[in-house]
């Protein structure tokens, strides 16, 4: 089973010094790039995030702060990313509420043009949990029926990443789900943009999902005291709660939804 393409897709992950998006930094990327004559190339580099990283979490990904002394920034090496990256569709597990905001953040921190526009997004873990509900590992063994040696290592989760979504395109062609009316159809088709209408949360606004849209497809706060209310309702009735959020650690991306939103309010886009 092949992808069918139209432009490239990137498979990517990474590891960071943690998961505040806002806060912490990538130390680790791997990106397998498919292309539409299914020829790959990869890209991969271990960051000096400049910042120490937390011994329990170098447990985990196995990157100490001895490994990227000497390694380049993300500030140096973001714009070698961006170009690898081009204008191809992005696929991850997980990649959705960290991957992508984390990858984003970095280069918003960094000043370098990183435009989502144009790129639909395969998140992997998405249509696992919607069809199956496992982790990565049991994912692997489920769909490809192999181990996951060196997990937590980005070019292996990469790999399995790429390897579980051929897999789930072979095995459910001919699936069928029932959705909210009663009505069975097809998850999805052999294209990525039906995978990224399929894997996405339809209602985020922003990536780690502060601003949702409601029932009338209006942008509405996901968190906090306006919870369930309207942007525009609140950033009319109190305007402060604009300052309140662009002075507070929210994910710089969610920081340009809310600018687009009050600006697009005001009539000024």
């Amino acid at each position: 089973m092949q992808l069918k393409l139209n432009k490239s897709i990137c498979f990517f992950d990474l590891e960071t010094t943690g998961l505040e998006i806002a806060k912490d930094k990538i130390v680790e990327i791997s990106i397998l790039k498919l292309k539409p004559d299914n020829y790959i190339e990869e890209f991969y580099e271990l960051l000096n995030p400049e910042i120490p990283i937390p011994s329990l979490v170098s447990k985990i990904h196995g990157i100490y702060d001895k490994d990227v002394v000497g390694k380049r920034t993300f500030k140096e090496a973001g714009r070698d990313i961006a170009n690898f990256i081009g204008n191809s569709d992005l696929s991850g597990y997980n990649c959705l509420k960290f991957d992508v905001p984390m990858l984003v953040e970095e280069f918003m921190k960094n000043d370098i043009d990183f435009d989502l526009k144009g790129k639909r997004i395969v998140d992997v873990q998405n249509i696992f949990h919607k069809m199956e509900s496992r982790t990565l590992r049991a994912a692997y063994k489920f769909y490809c029926n192999k181990e996951l040696i060196d997990a937590h290592t980005a070019k292996a989760d990469t790999r399995a990443t790429y390897e579980i979504l051929i897999s789930q395109i072979d095995r459910y062609k001919d699936a069928q789900i029932e959705d909210a009316n009663g009505k069975m159809h097809k998850p999805f088709e052999n294209d990525v943009q039906s995978l990224h209408d399929f894997s996405n949360h339809s209602k985020f606004v922003d990536f780690a999902g502060h601003i949702i849209l409601n029932d009338k497809k209006e942008e509405v706060f996901n968190f906090g005291k306006n919870k369930g209310r309207t942007v525009a309702e609140v950033f009319e009735k109190e305007p402060q709660y604009y300052d309140w959020m662009m002075k507070s650690d929210f994910p710089l991306y969610t920081k340009k939804i809310i600018t687009e939103l009050r600006l697009k309010n005001k009539g000024l886009i």
